[in-house]
């Protein structure tokens, strides 16, 4: 069978990935996801990974558009299958790349969504409210630390479940996360989200481990540091931090939480490289994308404050010159 025919190359590749690439297991998972998606499409096609051509990885990306595949998921894709002929090449089990002159969708077009401030510090402020409250339970004292760090940080969903105790320095009002491909970042916290980490830590974390201990006399050692304990002691899932952050507010997401970040951040003036070091991307090319969310902003402060952007019949004084901060000069120079 055709699939049979396969699945030992994904494997080695698995391996590379794991063993060579260093990859964190998420991520090999979702390239192995990828890659059956095309696998299966080229088996339909009567042929196997090892003798795609060229046509093939054309017909595949326009299959995907015509199922309302959009093209940043496309996108990623194509690079997954990139990364996987260009092993195959180094591996000389092929002597040519079907990926090569294949053009990218266009990604860049789709924008990530995020919320508006107001809406963020409704949800916050409602899961303060819950955890202020004096017979609050550790539960909504972790929630609510869950959800100051996701918008305070611009975590990822995968490195707020992987966090440890040890992974905070509050004194120092920072975190240390580990992101994609195992990179650590120094990720800074503000006073919200290190008031709420404090508490849980004092109140809240302490009673949960307790129970983790009752209920798990055999508990795994790395249980024992993890930061976020659900009521059985246990880490905390990705999909149960997705729910909680689906219940405080309908519209949010972990990760529309972390475009939220970044785009806030560049509302108010934070530049691209202190973003991307924050965020954890490794090309500010990602990063740059918040500067189009920023574009809306950006408009309105150009016809407020630009001498000749007042709208045709306008009789509005412009007023006197504003005085200008001398910081603000050197930040513009080092924009």
């Amino acid at each position: 069978m055709e699939t049979a025919r396969n699945l030992p190359l994904l494997s080695d590749y698995q391996a590379y990935l794991r063993v060579e690439k260093g990859l964190r297991p998420l991520t090999c998972e979702a390239y192995d996801s990828d890659l059956k998606i095309f696998a299966e499409f080229i088996e339909g096609r009567h042929g196997v990974l090892l003798t795609a051509a060229q046509q093939d990885v054309g017909a595949f990306l326009e299959h995907l558009r015509n199922h309302g595949i959009d093209s940043r998921s496309a996108a990623r894709k194509l690079s997954c299958l990139r990364g996987f002929y260009k092993w195959l090449l180094l591996d000389r089990r092929i002597h040519h790349d079907p990926t090569v002159n294949i053009e990218s969708p266009r990604a860049w077009k789709v924008l990530p969504k995020s919320l508006a401030e107001p809406e963020v510090v409704e949800m916050l402020e409602r899961a303060g409210m819950a955890a202020s409250h004096p017979q609050a339970r550790a539960t909504a004292l972790r929630d609510h630390a869950i959800l100051e760090l996701l918008y305070a940080g611009g975590l990822r969903v995968s490195e707020v479940t992987a966090l440890s105790t040890g992974d905070l320095a509050m004194d120092a009002g920072r975190v240390q996360v580990r992101g994609k491909g195992d990179k650590e970042r120094i990720v800074p916290l503000g006073r919200s989200a290190l008031e709420a980490l404090e508490t849980y830590l004092r109140e809240g974390r302490p009673h949960l481990a307790r129970i983790s201990s009752a209920r798990r006399a055999n508990a795994a050692r790395q249980d024992a540091t993890c930061l976020f304990l659900s009521l059985r002691g246990m880490p905390l899932t990705r999909q149960w931090v997705w729910h909680l952050v689906k219940m405080a507010n309908g519209a949010a997401s972990p990760h529309r939480l972390r475009h939220s970040c970044a785009t806030h951040m560049v509302e108010h003036g934070a530049d691209l490289r202190s973003v991307q070091l924050m965020l954890g991307h490794a090309d500010i090319s990602t990063t740059q994308i918040y500067t189009h969310l920023a574009l809306g902003r950006l408009k309105a402060v150009h016809r407020m404050h630009h001498p000749r952007a007042t709208r045709l019949g306008s009789t509005l004084d412009p007023g006197p010159e504003p005085v200008r901060d001398p910081a603000q000069d050197s930040n513009e120079e080092t924009a």
